[in-house]
């Protein structure tokens, strides 16, 4: 019987909530579920379990190698797994929380094995056994995390699965895809290697170290709307000057192949070699500057390509004619995305309506009328 308020906030913390899986190797489909997990525990402690199932088959990773792994891959919830050599099931983590003095368990399980966790652990409480003793208030609770099992073998557990196959083959490309974007790039290709390695494979020893920087806003914000890159184009890696083709696009991040080898890195560590416009300043070379008359390109000595525009201080340095009114009032990565637009633009047809789509930095622009248009409204009208 409850007799005072305080004895009622004990009784109400010896709730705990809980999971356990294999994890083996982690994923961001394990990262949802421990999302999940600290949603559902709310105000409560929760506690992260994982198995010590080691073997070369489905399980690379040795145990403590992977509560390592777990805790920098999703940081938030590091205090939350625990370490601890005795608890290889279920049954032990529930035998550990209740010696830790809770009465009452929640468990969040993947849809698909609710019902078996239901059966199963139910069946031991308030009997002792080889894993130890429980017997929770109201019995073991299960709820789904709202999805399948990420530890499923087979096609429901494509993740875990997918990651090993990644690893046999030896393509870090397809196997960071399903890691966190947080995630820097030593720890991704060390997680990489201590998989290959419990699969009885070889390290991989081509990988380099990347430095990893803070994401520029700006340039995400163009990243995401201008799509400023395209898998398969060719890009320079600018602090280490190794030129590479994108394999995969992530969040706000680019997985680049140079070689043999390949980089994880953030978006403001590459800038785009546009094969076709990488030329361009020779394409201009046998033709007299389109935006300087040719008596006045001739008198100030103008070669070729050049311009007596004012250029914008900021892209000045890429190929072509960067005129700084064509750029006014716009961020830097809108006018790297801006000028890419108008050169692939004037390759395309008159009639390819794709032609006239608007550049970035249009939405909000305002049309200014020619002199020419303002003449012709003042003699004949607007219609």
């Amino acid at each position: 019987m409850i007799n005072r308020f305080s004895q009622f906030l004990v009784e109400e913390e010896n709730v705990v909530y809980f999971t356990f899986g294999r994890m083996n190797p982690p994923t961001i489909g394990h990262g949802k579920l421990l999302d999940t997990l600290s949603k559902k525990a709310r105000r409560f402690p929760y506690r992260i379990f994982l198995s010590q199932s080691n073997d070369k088959k489905k399980n690379p990773l040795q145990y403590k190698d992977k509560v390592k792994h777990i805790r920098k891959m999703f940081p938030k919830h590091a205090r939350s797994i625990i370490l601890n050599n005795k608890i290889k099931t279920p049954f032990h983590a529930l035998s550990f929380l209740y010696d830790q003095g809770y009465k009452k368990v929640v468990m969040v399980a993947g849809s698909d094995r609710v019902t078996q966790y239901d059966v199963r652990l139910n069946k031991y409480n308030g009997k002792k056994g080889d894993h130890g003793f429980y017997n929770f208030e109201g019995g073991i609770k299960i709820i789904s995390a709202g999805e399948r099992d990420p530890d499923a073998d087979g096609a429901e557990g494509a993740s875990g699965t997918k990651q090993r196959e990644y690893a046999v083959a030896n393509d870090f490309t397809g196997f960071a895809r399903s890691l966190p974007s947080n995630m820097s790039n030593s720890n991704a290709k060390r997680l990489f290697n201590d998989v290959r390695s419990g699969l009885g494979l070889k390290e991989e020893k081509q990988f380099k170290n990347h430095i990893q920087l803070e994401p520029v806003s700006d340039l995400r914000e163009a990243y995401l709307k201008d799509n400023i890159f395209e898998e398969g184009e060719k890009v320079v890696l600018t602090k280490k000057g190794i030129v590479g083709n994108i394999k995969y696009l992530g969040t706000n991040y680019l997985i680049v192949e140079s070689k043999n080898e390949t980089w994880r890195c953030w978006l403001d560590d590459v800038s785009k070699i546009d094969s076709d416009i990488t030329n361009e300043a020779s394409m201009y070379a046998d033709k007299p500057d389109w935006g300087t008359p040719e008596s006045t390109r001739k008198a100030k000595k103008i070669t070729p390509g050049e311009t007596t525009e004012a250029q914008d201080s900021d892209i000045k340095d890429r190929p072509g004619s960067q005129p700084a009114n064509y750029h006014r009032g716009l961020k830097k990565a809108q006018k790297i995305a801006r000028d890419r637009q108008f050169k692939k633009q004037a390759k395309m047809s008159d009639s390819d309506p794709k032609a006239y789509k608007p550049a970035p930095g249009d939405a909000k622009a305002k049309t200014r009328l020619s002199k020419h248009t303002i003449k012709y409204r003042k003699m004949y009208g607007d219609d």
